[in-house]
């Protein structure tokens, strides 16, 4: 068991350790510049998945906005919460600027990894749509690279499906247990019934609940954190100058300076928004959109929401209490904020901190979920292999919620979702020109006078495109 956990922290160390963030970083760069600076040009236009007049006609179909909330569900979680405390914690108030730094380097990143996932996408017999970089690597790429995809599918389930799925369940349960005193049994078996009337619906149902689910929790939580900015305004100022003078060296709030503050802002900052990951794609490619970008400028907002919206909110809430001290002893980062709200509001906030965490988590494990199922597809297409994933995902919701050390056993978790970014971002770099040109017949469109550019498979015909993903006609059977 040593030797295995051995070689799992060799990865670990190999991926997170040096290679994975500066790749990240550096791509994300490369892709900003080189497709013009896209997520600032299309800002704007973020914002109109949020009205219903962009949304699909078919009622039966996934439309942007579910996509967008799907992904928002899985991106926020327990690192928009207790991860920037951490970041904040090591890493000094600076951590908080290059943690916003890596977002606006990621939405690029993003809108090019989920826009493939779009252009690749296949419609099933049923009328739904199936994507994301497994499929994007077999079809863009080609046959020979499919054990590339098989490899990015295994490394898919093992870390989000089954591992963080356990942990998921472990921090809701822990959650209920120190602030409601409910027995982890009990919530266990509440949460494991939910999910699993969620996920033996598809993701037509996973759609319709975070539709739902995903607007309150992350609202709640930002006006809460909205009333901490207002009574403090005063200070405000003060704290953005501590965020940016830390994250620039002109003041040093813990040990290592602005190398620490770097370190922790972009590696929080890459777990929290999961941009250039390769998860997020796959839940993109369900949308029904008109064009690929469409969708790409969508999930590049759902790291905007992730990163600038709701782990600032987290920092700002920290930030202007006196719970957190500089170079003092770490406290661990949900008891941070935790306190942080206790302070600005009163004792009150931490059973609604709670109820938060109860939200987060279960977006997450639905989330989680579908990205199992969707790459289980690549592999083999056996009708009962979907019902035998939900039935083990089950299971490693309650075991986590319910034996919390047994979590350990998942510490395969972290490296594998490290090659699976790398393998991501090897397709992402193999496949930037087909998605150079995606993005110059959106810009064309959009010059002509076309409000609602609309992908016609003919201008790409040396593509491999599910022509049906196009025309919105369903494969006759």
């Amino acid at each position: 068991m040593s030797l295995i956990e051995g070689l799992f922290g060799a990865i670990g160390d190999f991926t997170w350790g040096w290679s994975l963030i500066p790749i990240l970083v550096v791509f994300g760069i490369f892709i900003t510049c080189l497709t013009g600076f896209v997520q600032f040009r299309f800002f704007g236009r973020m914002f109109r998945v949020l009205s219903s007049k962009n949304q699909s006609g078919d009622p039966n179909a996934i439309s942007a906005r579910q996509a967008l909330l799907v992904s928002v569900g899985g991106r926020v979680g327990g690192g928009n919460i207790a991860g920037v405390a951490v970041a904040i914690t090591l890493g000094g108030p600076g951590a908080v600027f290059w943690m916003w730094a890596i977002a606006l380097v990621g939405m690029a990143t993003s809108l090019v990894e989920c826009s493939l996932a779009q252009l690749y996408k296949r419609r099933e017999p049923d009328g739904m749509f199936r994507g994301g970089p497994a499929r994007s690597i077999i079809h863009g790429l080609g046959s020979n690279y499919r054990w590339l995809a098989v490899l990015y599918a295994v490394c898919l389930i093992a870390a989000f499906a089954i591992g963080f799925n356990a942990f998921q369940g472990n921090t809701v349960a822990g959650a209920a247990e120190e602030s409601l005193g409910i027995d982890r049994w009990w919530t266990g078996g509440l949460l494991t019934i939910i999910a699993g009337f969620v996920v033996f619906g598809g993701i037509r149902r996973i759609a319709k609940v975070a539709d739902i689910v995903i607007p309150i929790m992350a609202l709640a939580y930002i006006a809460m954190a909205l009333v901490v900015i207002v009574i403090n305004i005063g200070e405000l100022p003060g704290v953005i100058w501590s965020i940016v003078a830390n994250a620039l060296g002109f003041e040093e709030a813990v040990g290592g300076g602005i190398g620490a503050a770097i370190a922790q802002g972009l590696r929080r900052g890459l777990f929290s928004n999961e941009a250039g990951l390769g998860s997020a794609p796959n839940v993109a490619a369900t949308a029904d959109v008109r064009h690929p970008i469409s969708q790409g400028i969508t999930q590049s907002f759902s790291v905007f929401i992730d990163t600038i919206l709701i782990c600032s909110c987290t920092a700002f809430v920290i930030l202007l209490g006196d719970v957190y001290a500089p170079g003092e002893e770490a406290i661990d980062g949900i008891v941070l904020t935790q306190q942080s709200l206790v302070y600005h509001l009163g004792e009150w906030t931490q059973y609604f901190l709670t109820f938060i965490i109860l939200l987060f988590a279960f977006s997450s494990i639905i989330y989680n979920y579908y990205l199992g199922e969707n790459a289980l597809t690549t592999i083999t297409g056996h009708p009962m292999a979907l019902n035998v994933l939900r039935v083990v995902i089950m299971g490693i919701v309650f075991l986590g919620a319910v034996a919390p050390g047994a979590t350990a056993v998942f510490f395969f978790s972290d490296p594998m979702m490290g090659v699976l970014a790398l393998v991501n971002l090897i397709a992402i770099m193999m496949l930037l020109p087909t998605c150079l040109r995606l993005l110059q017949d959106f810009r064309r469109q959009l010059q002509n006078g076309v409000q609602r550019p609309v992908l016609n498979p003919d201008d790409f015909p040396d593509l491999d495109i599910d022509r049906t993903a196009w025309t919105g006609e369903a494969p006759k059977n």
